[in-house]
């Protein structure tokens, strides 16, 4: 049945009154209320078509400059904020092309050197915040404080504990274990709820007793101080205030009395210090860490083999306090070997610190303590710790690690010599 007479027009009516074809609505009476443009969005017509042809171009002309742009800039070799090597373009070979590693390495080549790599990285953890994320990249944004997530102990674990017994063995001193809890530990209250972490509580306990050592307590001397600020914000080491607590617990293993907190004026030699997990994260909206001394550098020599003789090292390296690696201002950064020395300490001891980074911040404490601390670091000093113990005449050992270093690093083979 056809439409009564007159009813298209009086549609078209309605639908003028509504807004419909000239876009403009009215209300009864024939008022206008708001103009808005419908058919060139909704229909057909060319403009949809232009517009998207228009996106595409745009998109692929900034692809290309950021092309353009890789290639024209120099490649860089060392990234400040991420604190580490960066991948070089690969070599094309027959080899490499068969074996698959030029696609790989080409990959890694490519993401390290993108253009403006840095600022990326941070709008991209910035859109997965706002999204709700909590984690990034194996670390948990807490607040304004940063956490490592850390690895579960496995099978390098175990190794590690091997080699330590079989440094205990052959060494003609005392030996400790002293394991530092990392953040995601002491500050475990801080955590997304949910989020899985390492319990590296049970591990302390446990390798210990598997063991039989002599343990320096670092767990319970900062779980009973967690208020306070032992670890930075932003980076994955303890502050010199939880050194402080960690040199208390180590002179109380060694049967030696820690000079009083009381008897240190901290200074601030920095205000803005992003560590390590401001760099893993891609988080770097919170506001920097600030960065303390403690223990004043008169009278205190640090020394490290050079060359076939000694280099005279500043306790304090205050060039790094420019750089982002502020936390190598301790000692210098890492070294394979190096002796602080005290004539004025407390005692006339010598100790010997088998160790990682966290150890760089708490020997100004135990150079107050002890007539002479020898650092090495298993990543770069491959002869024997034990006979370095003997040739050096100290009265004990410290293999002194964070857990999440201890768990995973694989140079501790090195222990057993």
């Amino acid at each position: 049945m056809g439409a009564p007479a007159g009813a298209g027009q009086r549609n078209c009516r309605a639908l003028a009154d509504a807004g419909g074809i000239d876009g403009v609505h009215r209300v009864s009476g024939g008022q206008q209320l708001q103009s808005v443009f419908v058919f060139p969005l909704l229909g057909g017509g060319g403009v949809t078509k232009r517009y998207g042809m228009f996106l595409s171009v745009l998109f692929c002309a900034f692809l290309c400059g950021l092309g353009a742009l890789h290639l024209a800039l120099p490649d860089r070799a060392w990234s400040e904020t991420e604190n580490r090597t960066l991948a070089k373009r690969p070599d094309f070979t027959a080899t490499s092309i068969a074996d698959g590693t030029f696609m790989t390495d080409a990959e890694d080549y490519i993401a390290d050197q993108f253009p403006g790599r840095d600022g990326w990285t941070g709008l991209k953890a910035r859109a997965e915040q706002l999204l709700g994320k909590s984690e990034f990249r194996g670390v948990y944004l807490c607040g304004d404080t940063l956490i490592n997530r850390g690895d579960e102990p496995g099978e390098q674990a175990e190794k590690n504990l091997g080699y330590v017994s079989a440094l205990a063995e052959t060494a003609e001193v005392p030996v400790y274990l002293g394991l530092i809890p990392t953040a995601s530990e002491i500050w475990a209250d801080r955590l997304p709820a949910g989020a899985p972490v390492p319990n590296q509580s049970a591990f302390i306990q446990r390798a210990l007793e598997e063991t039989g050592l002599f343990g320096v307590d670092y767990l319970s001397a900062l779980q009973g101080r967690a208020g306070e600020k032992l670890y930075y914000r932003t980076d994955h080491h303890w502050t010199s205030l939880g050194a402080y607590y960690g040199y208390a617990a180590l002179c109380e293993a060694l049967d030696e009395e820690a000079v009083s907190l009381d008897s240190f004026t901290p200074k601030t030699v920095s205000c803005d210090f992003n560590g390590t997990l401001y760099s893993t994260s891609g988080v770097h909206w919170l506001t920097p860490d600030t960065m303390e001394y403690y223990v004043p550098e008169e009278g205190v020599t640090v020394t490290a083999p050079q060359g076939g003789g000694e280099e005279s090292l500043p306790l304090y390296d205050r060039s790094y306090l420019t750089k982002k690696d502020k936390y190598s201002s301790f000692l210098g950064g890492n070294r394979p070997e190096c002796v602080v020395k005290n004539p004025n300490a407390a005692t006339d001891r010598k100790i010997l610190l088998i160790r990682d980074s966290y150890a760089d911040a708490m020997a100004p404490f135990l150079s107050q303590t002890f007539a002479e601390v020898h650092l090495l670091d298993l990543r770069y000093y491959r002869l024997s710790p034990a006979e370095y113990a003997r040739e050096n005449g100290v009265d004990g050992i410290v293999v002194s690690y964070s857990v999440q270093n201890f768990v995973t690093d694989k140079n501790l083979v090195f222990l057993r010599r």
